[in-house]
């Protein structure tokens, strides 16, 4: 393809020569841009809209959530080197992504071989994500794994609050902490009710600090 889009202007510059090289595509909402147990050799840079990444067990039905893929990110090079997905990736909203194919990275990599640290840098982090997650779901409770949440992602405010953006009900919460939707719904009524959170359409306002224990 070789063509720098509007869109593409908006990446990161390391980011902008690959996805230079891909086919830039649309997903509607709800559309499984990978599988999880899927062999795959494809690279999703997400130029707009929202992905999420998770896990599922058609035995048990339940699902345990990885995290979210933001404009500006990338997803799917964990099977870069031909084994299986080892997660599914849906879009949350209307997205626009750059598919970028296995022989097209090789291609990049040869020219840019600095983008081969930024690769393996990312891969090391979301590998810590994942230790660190394992961590929590073995040493803290439900209410101790959302605290550690929102004590990590939410963002200071100007007026002494903080916020946790992007739209998450009782059952995401619930595959991101390992738990039940009846048990996240139970602790974010007694939150609500201290006065501690506000849940909206478009995230979670956290009034004050929470508890160290609930």
């Amino acid at each position: 393809m070789d063509t720098v889009t509007p869109l593409i202007q908006t990446l990161p510059t390391s980011l902008q020569a690959l996805a230079a090289r891909g086919i830039q595509r649309h997903f509607p909402k709800g559309t499984l841009l990978i599988h999880e147990g899927d062999r795959g050799d494809t690279l999703f840079i997400l130029l707009s809209g929202r992905l999420r990444v998770y896990g599922s067990s058609a035995v048990a039905d339940r699902e345990v959530l990885y995290g979210y893929c933001e404009a500006g990110d990338y997803v799917g090079e964990m099977g870069l080197d031909g084994g299986e997905r080892s997660a599914n990736v849906v879009a949350m909203e209307s997205s626009q992504c750059v598919v970028v194919q296995r022989e097209q990275l090789l291609a990049h990599l040869s020219e840019h071989p600095e983008f081969a640290l930024e690769l393996l840098t990312k891969v090391i982090r979301r590998v810590r994500q994942a230790t660190a997650s394992l961590k929590s779901l073995a040493l803290n409770d439900v209410y101790g794994r959302l605290k550690a949440v929102v004590d990590a992602e939410a963002t200071p405010q100007p007026d002494g609050s903080r916020w946790l953006g992007g739209a998450r009900t009782h059952r995401d919460w619930a595959a991101q902490l390992g738990c039940s939707r009846e048990m996240v719904s139970r602790v974010m009524k007694d939150l609500e009710r201290g006065g501690y959170v506000e849940a909206l359409n478009t995230g979670l306002r956290v009034a004050k600090p929470l508890p160290a224990r609930w």
